[in-house]
């Protein structure tokens, strides 16, 4: 999550038995990523998840090359790709044995990533936090299994145990929570932040192009805070860095939020609603 994940919200999901990732720019220099990668190391042990890195694979992201050598250096063990799928950079990660995940958010996206020989399509569903897509998880899922069997993993709206189980019920392999984690003790998001997470539901999602240039979900009462002048979807903001300081992003599980909890109870809560559904369904 951009500009909320760092060593200690990911270092304390992979220690209760979930996979933690963070934004490489989430450090502002190549140099301070680094530290982070170290750190992160320092504090996992063999019997912890693995934690991942998200790379923007952009010709706006200046330090891409850069950080993919730091993330192959480091052997960090996944690889989550956005907005641009390159068999190099794929094949730089498995020469270490390291996967790459890809986000998607259509069919398009997802049979470029392949071709790219990703390990695994990240389908970013209706309701996804940050930047998303606005298909069905239902049609996303099923059009990426139409010509792909490897790892699916599935993004929009999470925030219980048993959706978990409903995503592999409709064909993907894993699920992908983001919002859920922004309210914790562990996240780099302001109080201010995680006051508004606690406070907004479905209804008070936007979903908009201008903030970015890329459709994303944010939370109106953020984008309204933002512009005097326009409504939300009308604003312009060249720089994303700052756009996101103030613009708050969450996906339309925001609702399920009602406190800020330490990341190791949300994970072992989670881990609990999804045992209790599969034992409900499967007996």
């Amino acid at each position: 999550m951009f500009l909320v994940s760092g060593p200690d919200l990911v270092v304390e999901t992979c220690k209760a038995g979930l996979c933690g990732t963070f934004p490489a720019l989430n450090q502002r220099t190549s140099e301070g990523f680094e530290d982070w990668l170290k750190e992160i190391q320092d504090r996992l042990g063999d019997d912890d998840a693995p934690y991942g890195v998200n790379l923007i694979v952009h010709k706006s992201n200046p330090r891409v090359q850069a950080d993919l050598e730091l993330c192959v250096k480091h052997k960090v063990p996944l690889i989550i790709t956005s907005l641009g799928a390159v068999s190099d950079l794929v094949d730089a990660v498995h020469s270490y044995g390291g996967l790459v995940f890809h986000d998607v958010i259509q069919r398009r996206h997802a049979e470029k990533a392949v071709e790219a020989g990703v390990d695994g399509v990240i389908a970013v569903a209706a309701g996804a936090g940050g930047h998303a897509g606005t298909y069905s998880p239902f049609a996303l899922v099923s059009e990426i299994r139409d010509f792909f069997d490897g790892a699916v993993i599935l993004s929009g709206s999470m925030s219980h145990g048993s959706h978990v189980l409903a995503a592999e019920a409709m064909g993907a392999d894993f699920g992908y929570l983001g919002s859920h984690f922004i309210a914790t003790t562990e996240s780099m998001a302001s109080d201010g932040q995680k006051d508004m997470m606690i406070k907004s539901a479905a209804k008070d999602i936007t979903y908009t192009d201008k903030v970015t240039g890329v459709g994303a979900n944010f939370m109106t009462e953020s984008l309204n805070a933002a512009s005097m002048e326009h409504a939300p979807g009308e604003m312009s903001l060249n720089e994303e860095a700052k756009a996101w300081k103030t613009i708050w992003s969450a996906g339309h599980g925001v609702g399920a939020i009602r406190d800020v909890r330490p990341t190791k109870a949300i994970c072992e809560q989670l881990i609990a609603e999804y045992d209790a559904a599969k034992a409900k369904i499967c007996g």
